[in-house]
């Protein structure tokens, strides 16, 4: 840790806002150019502004999830680019094994910021393409046993060698994509992020001179280890443990189980992965780049808002992750679905940080982003629809699960239904809540959300990334599970046909097929005999919960009074007495 004390705190708290508005405006300039609904709609990317030393001084408000990923991948760009790096630069690459990154589908497109001929920065993005090829459209196949079954691998290239296009890289690109104009354009917006983050840079650097302005970025990082030290040692140190699962691969799942040992001694926090299921022959091993972001994310996620998102905040933090493992597989293991791993590592670690820290961690939410994934050919063209579909949270000590947002490792979107049904040949014929699907609480968890799409086209192949329909979400402190989650064909007819969380062989939609998925919702905080009568009142008036799930779930009667529904105190209190009797 630096001992300077030459930075103002004044100064440090307006270098730290400049870094974060940089970072932002990567990422706005991206939103507003990308071309692929995943990336402009869904917002499956992240910025970020690092220092001469590739360590990340801000990142931008897209997904946490990428927190912790571009330490790994500048690392290993400076390290192995080292003496061969030009002003003028443009850097490429997305294999996980090669270049330090977290799966194909995210391809980093990074650029050296030159001030006077040395380097003093860098700037930053990486984003989820809508395909890279591989076996099945969208890049996502869960049935890959190999890295090489994935799609389009690049190690670190230069899409720009001192300010000449690489003509040979885009070609190559384009040449191995299903949507090539569509990734391409992607590819493009992440240039013209990364070039308005070097202008901004630099006028940062111009105002401060070299001395004060490397000076700022040291006060950052040491900043954030300051504050995230001091709130680490106010969690009362000791060992804490829990287990979860992904539900399994196929259609005869295995749980795969994920086990975290959280250590918390002083000012420091150790994170052990040891006891969690061995690399697995499917595309959801998570490389340990994305392993270290998750736990940086879940921790990051109960710690203050102030502390800058600087590398600096990641040093009180060891994670151990045995090499082998889903959570650190060995190449050429496949990762092309590692997102639901990530997604399932964070829960796990939250259910060890609600022991620690009872009162700033909810329940168990819908898992993640659920990736259905449609492509074929359509009027002569090849497509590929790529939605992160997101749910609910849990519910909290302070309030019930929140509904249709983000799991907190990843602040995406889901697509609009006008942007899914002018750009595929999709017809949405149901987007809404469904009740009675909150685990019940003192706190409710958040309802459930069910898609029904409509294929309209001759023929595509449909590919599904989804989880906890066996280990449903788990409450906490007395709470009841969530729901889980369904991928129904045809549902209501006699060809109905339930599908497997984690699909590992694509299913062949036929015109007029119909795909109804239904995520996950959030599970229950504290006992639901707790829960306000008047609170449970409002859910039945508003249709989150029905009369009879209020009696089962709540043990509150409601009945109707001058065609009004209302609260029977007395008939209330007798059914909570059985109720209590009974458990």
């Amino acid at each position: 840790m630096s001992t300077d004390n030459t930075i103002s705190p004044f100064m440090l708290e307006v270098m730290k806002s400049a870094f974060e508005t940089v970072a932002d405006e990567l990422a706005i300039i991206i939103m507003r150019t990308a071309c692929s609904s995943i990336v402009r709609d869904a917002i499956d990317y992240s910025t970020a502004i690092c220092d001469r030393n590739g360590l990340t001084l801000a990142q931008g408000a897209t997904t946490p999830l990428h927190l912790g990923s571009f330490h790994d991948a500048m690392s290993n760009l400076i390290a192995r680019e080292a003496g061969n790096i030009r002003e003028g630069d443009v850097f490429v690459f997305n294999d996980p094994y090669l270049a330090g990154g977290q799966h194909l589908p995210d391809i980093y497109v990074i650029k050296p910021i030159f001030i006077d001929g040395e380097i003093e920065g860098w700037s930053t993005t990486v984003a989820h393409q809508n395909d890279v090829g591989g076996i099945v459209p969208g890049s996502n196949s869960i049935g890959s046993t190999e890295i090489f079954q994935e799609g389009l691998r690049l190690p670190i290239l230069k899409l720009f060698d001192a300010g000449v296009s690489n003509v040979s890289v885009w070609k190559i690109i384009a040449a191995n994509v299903r949507v090539p104009d569509i990734v391409t354009g992607d590819i493009k917006a992440q240039v013209a992020a990364c070039h308005v983050g070097e202008r901004e840079f630099r006028k940062l650097f111009a105002r401060l001179g070299a001395e004060k302005f490397r000076q700022c970025c040291d006060a950052i990082h040491d900043y954030a280890e300051r504050l995230t030290r001091s709130e680490i040692a106010r969690v009362p140190d000791g060992v804490y443990r829990f287990r979860n699962h992904i539900d399994g691969i196929g259609t005869d799942p295995q749980p795969i189980p994920f086990c975290v040992s959280l250590a918390v001694s002083g000012d420091e926090v150790e994170v052990d992965w040891t006891g969690t299921s061995p690399e697995v022959r499917a595309g959801i091993n998570a490389p340990v780049p994305f392993t270290r972001a998750a736990v940086y994310a879940a921790i990051r996620s109960v710690l203050s808002q102030d502390i800058p998102n600087a590398q600096g905040f990641t040093r009180p933090i060891r994670v151990i992750a045995p090499e082998g493992t889903i959570v650190n597989p060995r190449s050429p293991a496949a990762c092309g679905a590692r997102g639901i791993t990530g997604f399932r590592m964070i829960d796990c670690l939250m259910g060890a940080l609600a022991q620690a820290v009872p009162d700033k961690v909810g329940a168990d939410g819908s898992g993640g982003a659920t990736i259905p994934a449609i492509g074929g050919i359509h009027n002569g063209a090849p497509y590929v629809f790529v939605e992160t579909m997101m749910g609910a949270n849990g519910g909290t000590a302070g309030s019930d699960g929140q509904d249709g947002v983000a799991h907190v490792g990843a602040n995406q979107s889901n697509i609009p239904v006008e942007v899914i049904e002018t750009g595929y040949p999709l017809r949405i014929e149901r987007y809404g809540y469904v009740a009675d699907t909150g685990g019940p609480g003192r706190n409710r968890g958040g309802l459930a959300i069910e898609r029904v799409f409509r294929f309209l086209g001759d023929e595509a192949l449909l590919t599904i990334r989804s989880d906890k329909r066996r280990f449903r979400p788990f409450g906490l402190f007395g709470g009841g599970e969530g729901s889980g989650s369904l991928n129904v064909i045809n549902p209501d007819t006699v060809d109905e046909t339930l599908l497997p969380v984690l699909l590992t062989q694509p299913y062949r939609l036929k015109r007029g097929d119909v795909y109804k998925h239904v995520l996950a919702s959030g599970g229950g905080y504290g006992d639901p005999l707790e829960r306000d009568p008047e609170a449970v009142l409002a859910d039945v008036v508003l249709e989150r919960v029905s009369v009879e799930a209020a009696l089962r779930d709540f043990g509150v009667v409601i009945v109707s009074r001058d065609s009004r529904p209302a609260v029977d105190p007395a008939a209330t209190a007798a059914a909570r007495s059985r109720a209590e009797a009974a458990a």
